[in-house]
């Protein structure tokens, strides 16, 4: 992407002012997004983006600085402005650049760029008309889809050198029903580091429907009784609750800032015996799947909880050193624009012995989570709130009928201590992740699981 001979200049320039640490990023991409709404094509986007990022931490002190301009002189002059941060002597570093290359082979079949985008509109079409075929009572659906096939270059002070790319499809459907004032949403999406052969596995179409038959039926679903009762959450729920309500508490920036509830309590109990949590970037075909994060470290599994033991936290580089740890591979970044910061990947927790379907018969009264929606959590304390898209109640060990309007609100330390059966099977969902005005994305999963009791809104019983 750029010669080495250009690389040394901009990282001698970086260094020119002393530092501890400098490091270019060099990012092309080509992008294709399509949004349907109100039955027609609204936006369709389709590029090229090009640029690089420069990066010097001085005493663990950070400045970046990134240009679109990737000649000599646009570099060099990134490089400056970055180099100001650096508190010390001048430094003439020596660079001899190791090469590593990624160890796991990307499948991808069909290349996004080899798929003609008239294809890709009637992808996008075909979701919006099975989703408006299933009945009168859908007024509005909104279909979009989004691939990259992104390349990159990193390079720092160390002598590392990285090249690197990925390619991503995602694929989002959201249907509105309505019905004598009431108003219900149904929502279903699909993605991964895979090509177009993901929406020959998934059907566009389908999602559609999947998507139009949630919405339906809430519309037919009882307000959901409110009150202090167990709930299941079914592996196709995905992992929305270890991502928000405690993924984000073992980031280590978060930690060391003090907005951890999960500060300070490595090697203690902070979930049941029977819980285990893991980050794992390796697992082919996932969203969140990386084979080096965007500082250049292998992306890797970490385990966080173990058998319910606090063992670890997601470091990117600048927080592992200020831990004297080595980092996890959790470093990410949204594009060249950003710098990295620790982030998750693909996180859930590691199925157990249970059988999905004996959690629910073994339950004589309690709520089964079935797809969840947003919510809100506070790192610091732990506390969350989460929407229900599609629960059901259970009466005597069995699925009686659904019910909507449930919030879920909680503690995620409590809830993790409080899981007392985990199911054998694991279902994941994907997502944008925002944080520090970042996204990116990941995928998170979990088994069926039972919480012994957590709050549920909704009406009063």
């Amino acid at each position: 992407m750029l010669d080495r001979s250009i690389v040394e200049k901009v990282l001698k320039e970086a260094m020119s002012k002393g530092g501890d640490f400098g490091e270019i990023y060099v990012e092309s991409r080509v992008v294709t997004n399509v949004f349907c709404e109100d039955n027609k094509i609204e936006r369709i986007h389709s590029g090229y983006e090009k640029g690089a990022g420069i990066r010097v931490i001085s005493e663990g002190n950070t400045a970046y600085a990134f240009t679109n301009d990737l000649s000599t002189n646009g570099l060099l002059n990134a490089a400056r402005m970055a180099a100001h941060v650096a508190r010390g002597s001048s430094r003439d570093i020596t660079l001899d650049f190791t090469v590593r290359i990624p160890e796991q082979a990307l499948e991808i079949r069909k290349p996004p760029a080899a798929v003609p985008f008239e294809t890709k509109i009637e992808k996008v079409l075909a979701a919006n008309e099975a989703a408006r075929e299933a009945g009168d009572y859908i007024k509005q659906v909104t279909v979009g889809l989004a691939d990259v096939e992104k390349k990159v270059l990193i390079a720092n002070s160390l002598g590392d050198w990285i090249e690197d790319e990925i390619t991503r499809v995602r694929f989002v459907v959201n249907v509105v029903a309505a019905r004598d004032g009431l108003i219900q949403t149904g929502y279903d999406a699909i993605g991964g580091v895979a090509g177009w052969e993901l929406l020959d596995e998934v059907p566009a179409d389908e999602l559609g429907r999947k998507s139009a038959r949630r919405a339906l039926l809430m519309l037919e679903a009882r307000p959901c009784p409110a009150g202090r009762m167990p709930v299941v959450m079914s592996s196709e729920a995905g992992g929305t609750m270890v991502h928000e309500a405690c993924g984000h508490g073992l980031e280590a920036d978060l930690v060391q800032k003090g907005l951890s509830v999960y500060r300070g309590k490595l090697g203690q109990k902070v979930a049941a015996s029977n819980v285990s949590v893991i980050d794992d970037a390796t697992l082919k075909g996932k969203y969140g799947q990386l084979r080096f994060d965007d500082e250049g470290s292998r992306g890797q599994r970490t385990v966080l909880i173990d058998q319910g033991v606090l063992v670890g936290y997601m470091y990117d580089r600048l927080t592992a050193e200020k831990d004297q740890r080595v980092s996890t591979g959790n470093g990410r970044r949204e594009s060249y624009q950003h710098k990295p910061i620790p982030r998750m990947t693909n996180t859930f927790i590691a199925p157990g012995p249970e059988d999905p379907g004996s959690i629910i018969s073994n339950t004589p009264r309690g709520l089964l989570v079935r797809k969840m929606g947003g919510g809100q959590v506070n790192t610091t304390n732990g506390d969350f709130v989460f929407e229900v898209q599609e629960g059901y109640i259970i009466e005597n060990g069995e699925i009686k009928y659904p019910v909507r309007g449930a919030t879920l609100t909680g503690n995620g330390p409590e809830a993790l201590k409080n899981i007392d059966m985990v199911g054998s099977d694991l279902g994941f969902a994907i997502g944008q992740c925002g944080k520090d005005g970042q996204g990116v994305p990941v995928s998170d999963a979990q088994p069926t699981i039972r919480i012994r009791q957590l709050t549920v809104g909704g009406t009063s019983l």
